[in-house]
């Protein structure tokens, strides 16, 4: 059987949020390398030690909206994607500052695409997620949990076009810091996990997006090997974008915010857990646009996501194969 804390903890994953020109601070990107709501469910606690791998798949369909979001036949522009991630986590069994250490490296791929008057349909790779180090506290037998690490995204995606935006890669690095704080016990899981994006300069263009805080919070329960429980999440930008010459200046989308709530169920089967969740935003809003004058040209995605994730143990210490029968005997 999985061992339960897996899980759970081997989710730091990372699919990536899908780029468009509808949906941007700098033209083609959302601000965000991080989709929202993809680390729903997972607790602080660390797992076994052993090698986890874990495939997580999801889908978003959205409309563009904001004060800057154009209509099309009386309607806003549909953005709909869908992404496939892979990932390995690394539980050496490490114990640093009295915390268990592990890392992980995800590689994410997706599709997507926006109707009219984008029209584009771009598919490739994102950025790599690495997470060199994630500690993970045990705080005595109360069932609470803490964990800290630090991600970033490699710039190796596929990039392409005049900005390096056309594609679903971006070209420069976002470095990610985490704080995950659980209540796991007794089949609860209580969680919130906070992080927040920060950028390195395109290579590029010269502009910098600004910070994005992601907030997503898990209350689910386990009853033999059901779970289940609501979810929701907050994903925001909270720091300006600096824009450079090859814009003139402009910013396309300086601040926004959206907010969701939805469900959780999973089910262990043994050597494979599988956690299905979908939840909907249901309040977005967007501001800071400066490409049009007088006028805020601030755009947003606001839509629902379903993702769905995989997670098994590929190898742990007492999986020592048995020993061979000598070749030579007397």
């Amino acid at each position: 059987m999985l061992p339960r804390n897996a899980v759970i903890a081997a989710m730091s994953l990372v699919l990536a949020a899908a780029p468009s020109t509808a949906n941007a601070f700098e033209r083609g990107y959302t601000g965000a390398a991080q989709k929202f709501g993809v680390l729903i469910g997972a607790a602080a606690e660390a797992p076994p030690a052993g090698i986890y791998m874990f495939d997580q798949f999801a889908t978003f369909q959205s409309h563009v909206t904001g004060p800057g979001a154009p209509i099309v036949n009386g309607k806003t522009p549909q953005v709909n994607y869908a992404a496939a991630a892979t990932g390995f986590l690394f539980v050496p069994g490490w114990n640093i500052l009295g915390a268990w250490y592990d890392a992980v490296i995800v590689t994410p791929f997706m599709m997507y695409d926006a109707s009219a008057p984008y029209n584009i349909n771009p598919a490739g790779m994102h950025n790599t997620f690495i997470a060199p180090i994630e500690l993970s506290w045990r705080l005595g037998d109360s069932g609470f949990f803490a964990k800290a690490g630090l991600g970033m995204y490699v710039p190796d995606g596929t990039i392409s076009g005049p900005n390096g935006l056309s594609n679903v890669g971006a070209p420069f690095w976002t470095f990610q810091p985490d704080l995950v704080l659980s209540y796991f016990k007794d089949g609860w899981n209580l969680t919130a996990n906070i992080s927040e994006e920060f950028n390195t300069a395109s290579t590029v263009t010269g502009y910098r997006s600004g910070n994005v805080l992601h907030a997503e919070f898990t209350a689910t329960k386990r009853i033999g090997k059901w779970t289940f429980g609501p979810v929701g999440y907050f994903g925001g930008q909270v720091s300006n974008d600096k824009s450079s010459a090859f814009y003139g200046g402009a910013i396309n989308t300086n601040r926004y915010g959206a907010w969701a709530v939805g469900a959780l169920v999973g089910y262990d089967f043994g050597p494979v857990a599988l956690n299905v969740w979908a939840t909907d935003e249901i309040s977005v809003h967007a501001s800071g646009g400066t490409f049009g004058p007088g006028i805020d040209s601030a755009t947003f995605l606001k839509g629902y996501t379903v993702i769905a994730q995989l997670s098994y143990r590929l190898w742990a210490p007492d999986e020592n194969p048995a020993p061979s029968r000598p070749m030579f005997h007397k």
